[in-house]
Parts: C-alpha cells; sequence; structure tokens
C-alpha cells in the first residue's frame, strides 16, 4: 500500500521523472486486509490493486529483493546488481515476530503475505483443528475467519487478556467472551513451551492437537536491510523518520509500517502498523519530493500529523479506533461492554484523543472530527449512548 501510493501520489502532483516500484515478492501490489478474510476463505482469489501502472509510467520490478542501501552512492543493492536512485522512498513494510522455537516444524504458518494466505486457505476448507498463538488483532481475524470456515479452534494467550499489547485490561477483558460466543476456546495466561509436528505443547504440559498452528504475536518494521547503511533506526527498529518522513540520510523518505514519526498532535513519536497509515502518509512523501524538484513550496508542506485508524472485522462484530490513548488521564464508557455495541472514549484534559467502537460507526466518524478539532466533551452527555457523540462537544 505505502509504495504503490506514493507512485501514485507523485504522478498526481505532476511529477514527470522516472518512477520505479521495486517489491520482493513475484506478485502484483496487493491490498493486505482481504488476506485475513476473503482470500483466506476462498471468496476473493486475490486482491490486487486496480491501478494500471503502465498509464501511469510507473515501472514494477517484482522478484526484486533489496538486500542494503548505500546512501553515499545512492544505489540500492539487489540480487542483481546496484540499482541508482536520485530520490529513494522506503516502504518496506513490518515483518511478523516468529515463534521461538517453531521455525522449520511442520504445519507452522505466519499470516502477511498472499503465498501465506494461499498455504493456509487449503487447511482451512478441509476443516482442520487450529491453534493460533496471540489473541491480538491478527489472531482475532484469522480465529474468525477459521470458525466460519467451521474448523475447531483453540486462541493460546500468554497474557491474561486478549489485546494486552494494546488495550487497557478494562478495555479488552470484555472482549474474551467474543470467542466463545463465536465457538472457538480462548487460553489466556497459557505460554506455549513447544511446538511439535501436530501438537502444540503448552507451559504445565497441557498438549493441544493442532492440524495447523498459525502464530500471531506481533510484527516490528522490516528494516534489517538497512544495516550499515547510515539510516538511523529507532530502538523499536523502525526509521526515524521527521516530520515529513524524511530519513536521516539525504534524498531519503520512510513511509507505512517501516517508519515512526513524531507527532505535535500527541508529543510522542509513534509508529503505527495499520491500513490508514500507509495510505495518507504516501501524500507528505510525494508533496515532499514533488517541492524539491520545484513544483511546490517545499516551506508549505504539512507536517505529517494524522488521527491514526484503524477496523478490525472479528466474531461478527466491526471494531474501529481512532486516536492515541497513550497519554490519555480519563476513560468514558459510552453504553454495555457486555451489549453488541458499544464505545471507549479516552480525554485528556476534557478533550476527546482516541475511542474504540464496537457496532457504532457513528460514534467514530464523529469522534475522528473531534480529536481533529481539539474540542473539549462534557463528560455526562459523552457517557450517555444516547446522544450523538459530537453534541457532548463544548463550544470552542
Amino acid at each position: 500500500m505505502a509504495g504503490v501510493q506514493t507512485a501514485v501520489a507523485l504522478r498526481e502532483l505532476g511529477f514527470t521523472g522516472p518512477v520505479a516500484v521495486l517489491g520482493a515478492e513475484p506478485h502484483q501490489p496487493y491490498d493486505r486486509p482481504p488476506l485475513s478474510k476473503a482470500v483466506l476463505l476462498g471468496t476473493a482469489e486475490g486482491s490486487a490493486f486496480d491501478i494500471d501502472f503502465e498509464a501511469l509510467d510507473v515501472e514494477l520490478r517484482l522478484g526484486v529483493e533489496v538486500t542494503g542501501v548505500r546512501t553515499g552512492a545512492h544505489e540500492v543493492d539487489t540480487a542483481t546488481g546496484p540499482v541508482p536512485y536520485d530520490v529513494l522512498v522506503l516502504a518496506t513494510g513490518a515483518e511478523p515476530i516468529t515463534l521461538p522455537g517453531a521455525s522449520g516444524v511442520p504445519g507452522v504458518h505466519l499470516l502477511r503475505t498472499l503465498d501465506d494466505a494461499a498455504r493456509l486457505r487449503p487447511l482451512l476448507a478441509e476443516k482442520h483443528d487450529i491453534v493460533v498463538v496471540g489473541a491480538g488483532w491478527i489472531g482475532a481475524e484469522f480465529a474468525t475467519a477459521a470458525r466460519q470456515a467451521g474448523c475447531a479452534v483453540t486462541v493460546v494467550e500468554a497474557a491474561d487478556r486478549p489485546l494486552a499489547g494494546t488495550m487497557p485490561a478494562e478495555v479488552a477483558a470484555p472482549m474474551a467472551a467474543w470467542y466463545a460466543q463465536y465457538g472457538a476456546e480462548l487460553l489466556t495466561g497459557a505460554r506455549v513451551d513447544a511446538v511439535e509436528p501436530g501438537t502444540v505443547v503448552l507451559a504445565g504440559g497441557r498438549r493441544i492437537p493442532a492440524g495447523a498452528v498459525v502464530v500471531g504475536i506481533g510484527a516490528r518494521p522490516a528494516t534489517g536491510l538497512l544495516a550499515g547503511s547510515g539510516i538511523e533506526l529507532g530502538p523499536d527498529g523502525a526509521v526515524v523518520a521527521d516530520r515529513w518522513l524524511r530519513a536521516s540520510a539525504p534524498d531519503v523518505y520512510a513511509v507505512g509500517d517501516c517508519a515512526s514519526y513524531p507527532s505535535g498532535r500527541y508529543g510522542e513519536r509513534l509508529l503505527v502498523h495499520h491500513w490508514d497509515n500507509a495510505l495518507q502518509g504516501p501524500r507528505t512523501v510525494a508533496a515532499g519530493i514533488t517541492g524539491d524538484e520545484g513544483t511546490t513550496g517545499a516551506a508549505g508542506i504539512e507536517p505529517y500529523d494524522p488521527v491514526p485508524y484503524f477496523w478490525s472485522e472479528q466474531f461478527g462484530r466491526f471494531v474501529q479506533y481512532a486516536g492515541h490513548h497513550g497519554t490519555a488521564d480519563t476513560l468514558l464508557r459510552r453504553g454495555d461492554p457486555t451489549e453488541d455495541a458499544w464505545s471507549v472514549l479516552w480525554l485528556r484534559g476534557g478533550a476527546l484523543v482516541a475511542l474504540l467502537a464496537v457496532g457504532r460507526p457513528r460514534d467514530l466518524a464523529q469522534g475522528r472530527k473531534l480529536i481533529v478539532s481539539g474540542a473539549a466533551l462534557d463528560p455526562g452527555r459523552a457517557a450517555d449512548p444516547s446522544v450523538p457523540l459530537k453534541a457532548a462537544a463544548r463550544p470552542l
């Protein structure tokens, strides 16, 4: 998404120079969200972007893995030789974290690429017993798809609740009931001791039969190729980008899952591994590049600081999140979390900074606008699910 959208945005802004997109996979560039849904269940063959690259005069170099970057020479290294650049945009995404001791064990899978989904699809069609390691967003989505396919599903989570890495306990705890309601078994506080062919062994000795094991324990920026490049990486492995998504080396930008950026809105550096970030960031990058080319005034480019947003379809629910709740000082509930539709609001100094909406898309749509405006909310009205969220805003 990030690489392709950068190329598209460059052309939309009038850039006329050559544009090449290099990608290690042999497939036409594709969208990732359908991989855990329609592609996995066989209701769609693929999710290639509907983009005419030839008409855009964008060169696709598929099956070309970049192995290194030499910023001094303005070249990237590939198996077939160096490729020079005037401007380099890093859109390498993220790579899934593997389960220690499980690499190379037959039947263990990740779900990140089109090939991953293709390997998993027949296992779901054959209704294998599935063990999912990790009750995060991807684990929940895969468990949902596997149950829809008729598989027996056990989800193993080391923490005491789902979404432990992203949501506070009081928000995530009610979501544990969703698994049983959908016919999946959720085991929390359960650590994997070993993975054997056909079996997952938990600490304590319990053995769970597994026709397939799907690991969803997180992802990290895919920046290993930048070793020795001189491009600054943060402790999280992300490219340290500035407010215009420029990396530390001259003529290098970084966008999407591989890059962190300083947010003036939230007062901290953010690393956002979500689709919307890969859609929006390229516009800032393209504006910076065309500004450097003299077609626009670089000084007029807005710093990159969107309201982060993502969605997840799991266990018959549409879950949406906007903002960043790390610096919030107040949590408000809208509705009963044991019901099908409810929201959670996070405030800082009385203003909305983030919200989670389950089956309440209007809350999400109105809440995003309130976050952008910085308007303070009346807590009593904001906590009343019968009051439109926008009606809870105090006059600016």
